[in-house]
């Protein structure tokens, strides 16, 4: 009796720490043992030994990433930018061309009937040839810089210049527990050693070089200034263009040296230091090398900043900050351990857990809401999506790091004033929060983002998320005014039908699915219950604060239309009764999973019908015609439905797009080696079927109990 107490007490008040096997011999195996984590992380170390294109490693602190080759560094741009292109972005670098054709945002505008009346969405407008230009302007102003090429110049003894197939013996490795990379390889059997390192605070890197290739005067490092394409993608490998952009060294020493860089809308500075003797030279416009002499050992530092730089950094210093950083992150939050399953598939998802978690890290922990493809390259022009602020976000409060959630949300403040804007010229009230966007909060013209309405309750997600981590009078009062003017637009926006008495979201109106078109959609199915879900969170938020809700919250929560049933099953949209037989309607995100899946079950939901729906869409979809964040989707709502086999089988899908390279970065296609959205779906998907969620008292809820799976986590949170 005292060992079933124990493990009692055991299951009570150690809810965050539990290792779960189907069949146990013994009461100790039970016993709770905290995951060693150095171990757990280091045996997904990358290790590159090949010159692979798609095997770019990246070093980075959130606001600033740096993305290198196998030499360390980034010196085969022109090679590498059909792979994983090798970019040096930041929050900050952002530029815009001059506006000298006058455009207006006006003329991207179309008005749409809605509720009985005009609303203007900024669409791409192809009206006129002007229409079209000033819609491309504001599609690509501002967009987001390559702040610089840090590679090498290699020469073979003969002088001719060093060709990626001249690169041998290659040995690289990424150190996940200090976020250092070292990179060994060989040029005309001559050896070469480059440790390389992201500053955790400020936009620096920091490289060591090893070679006798010094002394031979074979090496040296190249500072070079991609021109920015101002295009949807900018793989730093574009040298030539018409603006009269500049770049000068402003100042040079013994051991440093300033170039300032001048662009349209943007200034900024790099800076170089160095320890050992070298020399700075300018070969070219936007073209320096820097010769190191007499040393078989160069160490030096790179920092970008727009401002003006007054104090350089050592290598020491960028070293001790990467793995002072990445030991602490590392130790805090959750932990999720495989070893001992003897499923075939559990180290390839611990391996995606890891370098998805080192990935979100580095490359989304900034201030502002990043971008699909992070700090590695463009695309969208670099801008933030916000209905992919969910994917990008919500892990880190499930995994128990949730100031790196929290740390993105002051923007939505900063851009607040233009979501209310952007609602009063539609007539509704309260804040449309935007969907390509960029620092400033600018609406970026879309044909499709324009009618996508499911960022719209993201934000209250988030509040919920803030408050359930920190649950006091503060956190209301600090997310309060934002949660309620999402409220306010969420209760204006729906259209109320007078024959069916009921509230209907569109037309026009676009779903996550986005395979309908605008004006025949009306009550999309996931949109539907999102609204609901945060229609209800706000009304609770007043409560919380002893407040009285808007009125027309209550009256569209309980006037909103059912979510739409056929056959027994969901459709996608209540307007697209063929959502099963049309062959297009069964590509793209099968989002009506979001329904209960990112969502938890409510009064709107019958379960029953959700499981047909959920096994007809498993059999039948086009599973080669979806994207990355589908298949975390896909397993959450498969653990909701109590199907754990099919959890992980969603997490496996053979499908190009479910694919993980060796960096950890979730691949789509040729232009998106790098989809963010899918690494942190994996996290939250995850952190849901090893916690659960509210209500649900059983653990590893997504994890097949048949004995194959060993789970042991800790430090997670449940979802909603």
């Amino acid at each position: 009796m005292r060992k079933l107490y124990a493990l009692f007490v055991l299951c009570i008040i150690m809810p965050n720490l539990w290792s779960c096997k189907d069949k146990v011999e013994e009461q100790s195996e039970l016993q709770p043992e905290k995951i060693d984590r150095k171990a757990l992380v280091s045996r997904h170390n990358v290790n590159i030994k090949t010159l692979d294109t798609l095997a770019s490693l990246s070093v980075g602190n959130g606001t600033f990433a740096y993305t290198v080759d196998v030499t360390g560094m980034q010196t085969f741009p022109e090679y590498y930018k059909d792979g994983m292109p090798l970019g040096t972005q930041s929050e900050w670098g952002w530029d815009s061309h001059p506006n000298t054709e006058n455009y207006k945002f006006e003329e991207t505008l179309v008005d749409y009937k809605q509720n009985g009346r005009s609303v203007s969405y900024a669409i791409q407008n192809k009206i006129s040839e002007r229409t079209k230009a000033a819609t491309e302007f504001f599609r690509s102003n501002p967009h987001r810089l390559q702040l610089g090429n840090l590679g090498l110049e290699l020469f073979k003894s003969n002088g001719e210049k060093v060709e990626p197939s001249d690169i041998k013996n290659i040995n690289q490795n990424l150190n996940l527990w200090t976020g250092e990379i070292k990179s060994e390889f060989t040029v005309e059997n001559v050896p070469v050693v480059v440790w390389t390192n992201c500053h955790q605070e400020q936009d620096v890197i920091g490289i060591k070089i090893q070679s006798e290739l010094i002394q031979k005067k074979q090496l040296r490092v190249r500072v070079r200034f991609p021109y920015p394409t101002g295009a949807w993608t900018d793989l730093a490998a574009q040298w030539e263009g018409v603006r009269p952009y500049k770049s000068e060294i402003a100042k040079v020493s013994e051991q440093q040296a300033i170039i300032s860089r001048a662009l349209d809308s943007l200034q900024y500075q790099v800076g170089l230091q160095w320890k050992g003797k070298a020399k700075l030279t300018k070969q070219k416009d936007h073209y320096f090398l820097l010769h190191p002499e007499d040393n078989d050992t160069f160490e030096f530092t790179c920092q970008f900043s727009e401002s003006v730089i007054n104090k350089l950094i050592s290598f020491d210093a960028v070293q001790i900050s990467s793995k002072t950083e990445w030991d602490r992150f590392w130790k805090s939050g959750g932990a999720i351990d495989f070893q001992g399953s003897t499923d075939p598939r559990a180290d390839e998802l611990e391996r995606r857990i890891i370098l998805s978690q080192y990935l979100t890290k580095l490359q989304c922990t900034g201030t502002l809401p990043p971008q699909e493809t992070g700090l590695t390259y463009n695309s969208w022009y670099g801008k933030p999506h916000l209905e992919m602020h969910w994917w990008h976000g919500v892990h880190f409060a499930l995994w128990n790091r949730p100031g790196y959630l929290e740390r993105t949300l002051p923007w939505y403040n900063r851009v607040f004033k233009k979501a209310k804007q952007l609602a009063e010229r539609q007539g509704f009230a309260g804040a449309r929060w935007q969907k390509m966007t960029d620092p400033y909060g600018d609406e970026g013209p879309s044909s499709v983002g324009a009618f996508l309405i499911w960022q719209q309750p993201h934000f209250i997600t988030y509040a919920e998320l803030m408050y359930r981590t920190n649950p006091t009078p503060e956190t209301l009062e600090l997310y309060k005014e934002r949660v309620f003017a999402t409220a306010d637009f969420m209760a204006s926006y729906p259209n109320f039908n007078t024959e069916k008495n009921r509230y209907e979201l569109g037309p026009p109106v676009i779903a996550a699915q986005e395979r309908f078109k605008a004006v025949e959609t009306y009550n999309p199915t996931y949109e539907l219950a999102y609204w609901h879900w945060a229609l209800k969170t706000a009304i609770a938020w007043k409560t919380r604060l002893d407040e009285t809700p808007n009125p027309d919250w209550q009256t569209v929560l309980d006037g909103l239309s059912p979510l739409p049933i056929q056959d027994d099953k969901y459709l996608a949209a209540e307007s697209a009764p063929d959502s099963y037989t049309n062959m297009e309607y069964r590509t793209d995100h099968p989002s009506v999973f979001g329904t209960y899946g990112m969502l938890p079950e409510s009064e709107l939901l019958d379960k029953t019908i959700m499981k047909n729906t959920f096994d007809w869409i498993w059999n039948n979809w086009a599973w080669e015609e979806t994207w990355g964040w589908d298949f975390p989707m896909t397993a959450m709502t498969a653990a909701r439905l109590g199907q754990p086999e099919k959890a992980v089988d969603a997490l496996f899908m053979d499908i190009k797009t479910n694919t993980y390279l060796k960096s950890g970065h979730n691949y789509q296609e040729g232009r998106l080696p790098v989809y963010l959205p899918g690494n942190g779906g994996l996290l939250t998907a995850v952190a849901m079927m090893c916690a659960g969620w509210d209500g649900l008292e059983e653990h590893n809820p997504g994890f097949p109990k048949d004995g194959t799976w060993t789970v042991k986590w800790e430090g997670l949170s449940k979802m909603f």
